[in-house]
């Protein structure tokens, strides 16, 4: 699997959530490891690659990072964030 793989797994489980929810980094990482065939706890090591494409869809505005519930810049991703699609409320 590529970095393709990972941004189309981002992309499908936020909208699988739609727009008014968001996801958690390691449900990314979780399915992403599960779609490998990986062992319950390979999701772990996937964790920072997921965290950093997430960073990149979006500056490409493809998705929003939470924290809070609030957008945040994605420059400023620390800590616990949650990934979405974009609102337009």
């Amino acid at each position: 699997m590529t970095q393709a793989d990972l941004d189309e797994t981002i992309l499908a489980l936020c909208m699988d959530a739609g727009p008014p929810r968001t996801i958690c980094p390691t449900d990314v990482a979780k399915a992403y490891a599960a779609a490998r065939d990986e062992d319950a706890l390979a999701w772990r090591s996937h964790l920072g690659e997921v965290r950093r494409r997430a960073v990149t869809l979006a500056e490409q505005g493809r998705i929003v990072i939470y924290r809070k519930g609030k957008p945040i810049d994605p420059a400023e991703t620390r800590g616990v964030i949650r990934l979405g699609l974009p609102r337009h409320d």
